[in-house]
């Protein structure tokens, strides 16, 4: 049955959701925390750091475990292992407990998105890809989204510790129902496909090593690329609820209800980056030119974010961050259907989607970090982290227009096959 590829996709969804919930949880909790702990934004910056340690580390051991064990089990282990610390951080009272919690975590988090990368590439062809990978992506954003009122909700009621045991059960939850219901596309009496996606075997760069990949230029192009737009999305995941608490005044109600406005505007704005990016490849753009529009495109106009920082309005501000938040959205549609377009070979899928991973969010380290010092040194103020994220969004359109080559399959002769390509369409 053609649904099944969509039934993936729905579970992909529900895990990158999940995954930002439970990630999530910590920036909504993190005033509470603060006061419980008798810590400020400095520590609290620790913290919030910890998770990128090692959820950057293990970015590329998990792409290279997920291309030879598959996603059918790679992906359920780490859902089912961060469920496990995430439920964990109640149990914690200090600083070192916290920041433990958050090492472990990150761990498991890992496996996430190179999983959904490697299921998109064996359930989707290249002229849908995009729009399947902004389904799944899109779990982010309503994952962002719905942390904040769920989990002001359940702090409100029952306490910041009750937050991190009830978004950690609702991965067992998935996890039951992946087991019940996946099984792999090459299963035709499952899929009833006979068409499932045929698997390409580039020749020339099909026995490609793993170290060989860092040889190419569009590699490095996009581990720049994702680390610019990574800078600023996880400004929104992690420091965005102290700053419209502590900087704008808003209450945990409010919080809970214009604070998801910017989430709630990405989820449409990735959506759409998703299928402007297909449609264009199947209206004859190359897929060069169809990729690098929307990343360009998107990366240039989430510059805007800079501009909240010199409003006093507050829906004047919450439109800046939304239009950032859905052009960052948008972006990433196409970003996340790199790895299946430039694979030498289809086990090298979820290998690529780590690298590129590993290195976008070694952003999170930076951003959390740098956020809370600019904060304690200024006083509260956010200016400087916000002028610095829209330098990063102009930084991360340089890179996807001109250190990103051709969009094709990576091979040997990586000279030629990262000679850049005009961003045009054919007409």
């Amino acid at each position: 049955m053609r649904k099944m590829r969509w039934v993936v996709i729905l579970f992909c969804f529900l895990a990158i959701a999940v995954n930002y919930i439970d990630r999530a949880n910590l920036a909504v909790a993190a005033p509470q925390i603060e006061k419980a702990l008798g810590i400020g934004p400095a520590e609290m910056g620790l913290i919030l750091s910890g998770f990128f340690w090692t959820y950057a580390l293990m970015q590329m051991p998990f792409g290279w475990f997920i291309d030879r064990v598959g996603a059918r089990i790679a992906l359920p282990l780490a859902v089912g292992w961060w469920s496990l610390f995430t439920a964990a951080t109640a149990a914690t009272s200090s600083v070192a407990g916290m920041f433990g919690c958050r090492l472990m975590l990150g761990i498991g988090e890992a496996g996430a998105y190179p999983s959904c990368a490697k299921l998109v590439s064996q359930w989707f062809k290249p002229a849908q890809r995009a729009l399947a990978t902004s389904i799944f992506d899109s779990g982010s954003r309503v994952g962002s989204a719905l942390s904040i009122p769920v989990v002001a909700l359940i702090i409100g009621t029952l306490g910041w510790k009750a937050s991190f045991v009830i978004t950690g059960l609702i991965g067992a939850v998935w996890m039951l129902g992946w087991f019940a219901i996946y099984r792999s596309p090459a299963h035709g009496d499952m899929t009833g496909e006979k068409d499932v996606v045929p698997q390409p075997h580039v020749r020339s760069a099909s026995d490609a090593t793993w170290a060989s990949l860092f040889r190419h230029r569009t590699m490095w192009g996009m581990m720049i690329g994702f680390f610019c737009l990574n800078f600023v999305i996880y400004f929104f995941i992690t420091w965005f609820p102290s700053y419209l608490v502590q900087t704008r005044g808003f209450s945990l109600k409010s919080l809970g209800t214009l604070g998801m406005v910017p989430a709630l505007i990405s989820i449409p704005g990735g959506w759409l980056g998703g299928y402007i990016s297909d449609a264009l490849y199947r209206r004859g753009w190359s897929l060069t030119a169809s990729r690098k529009t929307c990343m360009v495109g998107g990366m240039l106009m989430s510059s805007v974010i800079t501009l909240s920082a010199f409003t006093s309005n507050i829906y004047l501000m919450l439109a800046f961050f939304g239009i950032a938040y859905g052009s960052l959205a948008f972006a990433a549609a196409s970003i996340w259907s790199l790895p299946a377009d430039v694979a030498p070979s289809p086990r090298h899928v979820a290998s690529i989607s780590g690298i590129q991973n590993f290195a976008s969010n070694l952003a999170g380290i930076v951003i959390t970090t740098f956020t809370g010092v600019m904060v304690a040194m200024t006083k509260g103020s956010f200016t400087i982290p916000l002028i610095v994220a829209g330098g990063f969004c102009f930084l991360g359109a340089f890179s996807y227009l001109v250190i990103v080559g051709r969009i094709e399959p990576l091979s040997g002769d990586s000279a030629h096959r990262d000679d850049p390509e005009p961003v045009r369409s054919p007409v």
